[in-house]
């Protein structure tokens, strides 16, 4: 524990310098000023965020993940502190067409989102339990001038409760298909399985698996299902179309963003090659939206409040280009790095953050 603590304390340290260089591109070197001159800009983040080398060190590492999010990326860049998401104590988030064929269901901290159709809706996650899948999942979905019963198949991204806690009440009352990929259906048959708790629904009964590559096809849609653990051994992340108007996009959901507190060397070095491998995948299919199932990491919310602010000609305020998708994926794979890093590299230093308390 000792080890594992100092390589934290490092992480908060190498994060408070980035942050610390990234605030003073924004701030104008001090001395006489003339009032006309305007503060410098800041850096922009690389045209290609996959291009430099990178040390294999904690800071080094810390310092491409702070680089490749910018000033815009910074959710994603939570990935960087051994600390889990905290709910606020107002978590609630009202349900929102986000494209003409994506809608987000969800809380400020845990989402699922529904692809309409021409032959239904396509479900992905089902939040904590029951209860919020119907309070807003189906209740949602109503406000939003949605039929519930439409719900086709129920793409579960990830053997983890707060994203199948609702699954087998909706598949059971509206007759929907499960689908997980068959790593994760055996993981929740196994040993490993995520301990019951009072506040999450039951694990569902297994319904079609599917593995690295397959496509999901409704109607007019097609998803494609990869699997990138190994935040659990089968997670799923998505690539689907998107509709805004006359335009068209295509969103990369990256399935499963947090790590384990648990995690080794493997674990990360895992995450970080899925998230590489990923991001070529979303670059070969023209990904334009990053996408998360839970808000903090994407900016959801943030960008939902954008959205309803939106007038004619505006820019989609998720669709912010292939480049910002490879950027988010380069900060999860550095952050992975870093945190592999931290558990080798301790060394005795203060904490100038104040992010971390030892």
């Amino acid at each position: 524990m000792r080890q594992q603590s100092g390589g934290w304390t490092m992480l908060s340290a190498a994060i408070a310098a980035s942050f610390a260089a990234i605030g003073a591109a924004q701030v104008p070197a001090p001395g006489p000023v003339p009032p006309t001159t305007p503060a410098p800009a800041p850096a922009p983040p690389p045209i290609n965020p996959w291009a430099e080398a990178v040390p294999p060190n904690l800071e080094a590492h810390i310092a491409a993940a702070t680089k490749a999010a910018g000033l815009d990326l910074w959710g994603i860049l939570q990935l960087c502190l051994p600390v889990g998401l905290e709910a606020p104590a107002d978590n609630t988030a009202s349900p929102m067409r986000v494209f003409d064929n994506l809608y987000f269901l969800g809380m400020k901290t845990l989402a699922a989102w529904a692809v309409t159709t021409s032959q239904g809706i396509i479900l992905i996650d089902t939040l904590n339990n029951p209860a919020e899948a119907e309070m807003l999942i189906e209740g949602g979905l109503r406000r939003l001038g949605l039929d519930p019963a439409r719900i086709r198949f129920i793409i579960i991204t990830h053997g983890h409760s707060d994203h199948y806690g609702g699954a087998q009440y909706l598949a059971d009352k509206h007759k929907a298909e499960l689908v997980m990929s068959n790593a994760d259906w055996a993981f929740l048959e196994g040993s490993q399985a995520p301990e019951p708790r009072p506040d999450r629904g039951p694990v569902p009964k297994r319904g079609r698996g599917v593995n690295d590559g397959d496509r999901l096809t409704l109607g007019d849609t097609s998803i494609e299902l990869h699997v990138t653990p190994p935040h659990t051994p089968g997670t799923l992340s998505l690539i689907l179309p998107l509709k805004d108007g006359a335009m068209t996009h295509v969103g990369a959901l990256w399935g499963g963003t947090a790590f384990s507190m648990n995690g080794n060397g493997e674990y990360f070095a895992t995450y970080a090659a899925s998230a590489e491998r990923f991001a070529r995948i979303a670059a070969e299919k023209g990904a334009d939206v990053p996408l998360s199932n839970h808000p903090p990491y994407d900016d959801a919310i943030a960008k939902m409040a954008k959205l309803n602010m939106r007038t004619a000609g505006q820019p989609h305020p998720f669709a912010t280009g292939p480049i910002t998708v490879q950027r988010y994926l380069r900060v999860a794979e550095q952050c992975a790095y870093a945190r592999g890093r931290a558990l080798v590299e301790p060394r005795p230093t203060q904490d100038p953050s104040g992010l971390l308390k030892n």
